[in-house]
Parts: structure tokens; C-alpha cells; sequence
């Protein structure tokens, strides 16, 4: 064999091996077959961030580190777990916030979630004290809360978030709560929200955009029938909802097939309820959301045992294969059925207040007057 041929082995190798590590998967079977194939018949860096995430299966050894995985199409890599905004503003003490969030930090988890409206602004508040000089390590995210109102509030929005995470700019600018069924004409109305993503992206305060909810697939399906860019769309994906008006079944499909990045939430199923009734435990709940094709998983964490707790399960992670996913799924098919599990489907419990005032709601808490 020629130096020459020896080189060229060793450099397909060290691009082969780069490949998988950038995706943080191992492929196998078809999945595999096909990340090859792209990535020995072709240069395209955008062809190898088209292979749908549900072709490619996670048969990923537990490294001791948090996976990192590819947001959807825009190159960029996350943490497969990410720390939830509403649970750091829930934590008992601002100093202990602060612990949470570099411990995360510290740990690998570059996910940070948020949203204008969360804990009355202070989550905002507390996650920007924390990133202050870790701001470069984070994937920072957070959410406009115009349920319904024009283009001019969301940008106010905006304005007012990136002050309190203080930075100039997000990573990801998402719509909040899309869980009325007017909502997505009242986001795509002119001058409504969804010309806020597009401005905020064009002037480059945002890099990325998209939307997020938990009432009903239907909505989610409404909002991708505009067929507007979406970077990303956030929904509950736990072992409940796949067989309760299920967004596993029907919208997780639809993002991986368009190469949109799907975020995972409500893992334990919001509050924990399934856990505490010993009907499943933290590692079945987060390991069976963590093994579908999602770029992230925002875990609600609001003390530094459960942060451990998560980052222990997200370090030594092992994805389930087909087979306990699905055993999962029937044993508890019982308890997913009435959605006692899934009270923000099936309620209106777990409806911000921003957006229960504007559809004309009470709100849940004391409004000052």
C-alpha cells in the first residue's frame, strides 16, 4: 500500500470518526448505512445534518459524559439534557439557584430554557446572574409570551428578556404556550407574533426560532400547517403521552421528516405525580425520553439532589432499545388513558396566567389591581 493510500485511509477514518462524534450517535443498521453513505459519497455538511434523527439509533455507550446532539439543521450541537427555567425560579433560594445552574453548567448540560413570563420574570433574572462569564458555554434559550398580541409586545419582549439574561443576543427565541386552538391564526395574523421571529432573526438579536405547547398534537400540527422556517418545536414527550393524545405519534414524526429540532419537556409527566405513586421511576421516565429522536430534553430541576439525580442518569445514559420503550409504554397504558398523568392536557391547571388573562380566563394567581 502507497503512503499516499495510507493517507487518504487514515484521513477517511479520522473524518468517519469526527462524523459520529459530531452527532453524538453511533449508527446502526439502515441509520448507519445511511450517515455513511453521505458521508463517503459526499462534502455536504448540510446533506449529513439532513439525515433524519429517527433513522439513525442511538446505540450510544455511557461515556461518563452528557451526549451532545444536533439541533435539527442548524448545525449547532446541544446537551441531550437541558435545565428547565420554571423549576430554577422555583428553587428555595437565589444562592442555591446559582449553585444549580453552574453545577449544571460544570456537568455538560448546555441547554438552558426560559421564558418571559416564567415565576413572574425572576427566572429570567436569576439564570442571567448565573451565566454571567459562562454565557459562551451555554445554548441559551427563552420564550415570548404574547398569547396572541402583535408583533409590537413580542418585540417589547424581547427587549425585557434580554435585559434580565444580560446578553445581546439568544440562542433560540421560541413562542410560549401554544395551547389555544385560536392561537396559531391569532400568531400567523399580520402584524402578529411570528413577525417578531422573523424581524428579531433578520437584525440578529435571535439566531434561532420556534414554537412550543402541550394541550393537543392538533395545535402543534395547526401551527406546522403555515409551513413558516421553524428551527425548533418544544412539547411533552414522556412514556404517558404515547398513548394519550399523543405528540410522539403525531408531531415528533413530522418534525424528524422536515429535519425540524424536536425538544422534549415534561419528562415525569410535570409534577412528578407517576414518580411519587411509584407507578415509574426517574431513571425509567428520563431514559425513555432521552432515547427518542430529540435533540434535548428540558428536565425541571429545583434542587441541587435532583440535578444530581438527572445528571447521573444523563451521564451513564443507555438508550433504551424498541423493545423497553415499548413494554414501558403498555405497562403503563392503564394510567396514560383518562390523562390523570397528563394534567396539562386534560386541565387547564398547569395554563400560564399571561395566557389564561388573554383568552379571557381568570388567572390562578392574585392579580394587583
Amino acid at each position: 500500500m502507497t503512503n499516499d493510500q495510507n493517507q487518504k485511509e487514515s484521513f477517511s477514518e479520522l473524518k468517519r470518526r469526527r462524523f459520529l462524534q459530531g452527532l453524538s450517535f453511533i449508527g446502526v443498521g439502515t441509520g448507519a448505512a445511511l450517515a455513511e453513505h453521505i458521508l463517503f459519497n459526499s462534502n455536504s455538511k448540510t446533506e449529513a445534518a439532513n439525515i433524519p434523527q429517527e433513522t439513525i439509533i442511538t446505540q450510544q455507550a455511557a461515556t461518563g459524559e452528557i451526549p451532545l446532539r444536533p439541533l435539527g439543521k442548524t448545525g449547532v450541537q446541544v446537551s441531550a439534557i437541558g435545565l428547565g427555567g420554571a423549576s430554577l425560579g422555583q428553587v428555595k433560594t437565589k444562592e442555591e439557584a446559582m449553585r444549580v445552574a453552574h453545577e449544571a453548567i460544570d456537568n455538560g448540560i448546555t441547554f438552558m430554557d426560559n421564558a418571559w413570563e416564567y415565576n413572574q420574570h425572576k427566572s429570567e433574572e436569576w439564570m442571567g446572574e448565573a451565566l454571567q462569564g459562562r454565557r459562551d458555554k451555554v445554548f441559551l434559550m427563552t420564550k415570548v409570551c404574547t398569547h396572541g398580541r402583535d408583533r409590537k409586545v413580542a418585540m417589547q419582549q424581547l427587549e425585557e428578556s434580554l435585559r434580565r439574561l444580560k446578553t445581546d443576543y439568544l440562542d433560540l427565541w421560541q413562542i410560549h404556550e401554544v395551547v389555544y386552538y385560536n392561537d396559531p391564526e391569532m400568531i400567523f395574523r399580520e402584524n402578529g407574533a411570528i413577525e417578531a421571529l422573523t424581524q428579531a432573526k433578520k437584525e440578529g438579536k435571535v439566531r434561532f426560532v420556534g414554537f412550543t405547547g402541550h394541550k393537543n398534537p392538533a395545535i402543534h400540527l395547526k401551527m406546522l400547517s403555515y409551513n413558516y422556517p421553524f428551527d425548533t418545536v418544544q412539547m411533552p414527550l414522556n412514556c404517558f403521552d404515547a398513548t394519550f393524545e399523543s405528540f410522539e405519534q403525531q408531531v415528533l414524526p413530522v418534525l424528524n421528516q422536515r429535519g425540524i429540532a424536536a425538544i422534549g419537556m415534561k419528562s415525569m409527566s410535570g409534577n412528578g405525580e407517576a414518580i411519587k405513586k411509584g407507578i415509574i421511576t426517574p431513571q425509567e421516565a428520563l431514559r425513555y425520553a432521552m432515547s427518542l429522536p430529540v435533540a434535548t430534553t428540558v428536565s425541571g430541576i429545583d434542587s441541587l439532589a435532583i440535578l444530581r439525580q438527572n445528571l447521573a442518569i444523563a451521564k451513564g445514559f443507555q438508550p433504551m432499545n424498541a423493545q423497553e420503550m415499548q413494554a414501558l409504554r403498555s405497562r403503563v397504558a392503564e394510567y396514560a388513558a383518562d390523562g390523570r398523568f397528563e394534567l396539562f392536557k386534560s386541565s387547564k391547571k398547569y395554563d400560564a396566567d399571561e395566557g389564561r388573562l388573554q383568552h379571557g380566563f381568570p388567572p390562578q394567581r392574585e392579580v394587583p389591581s
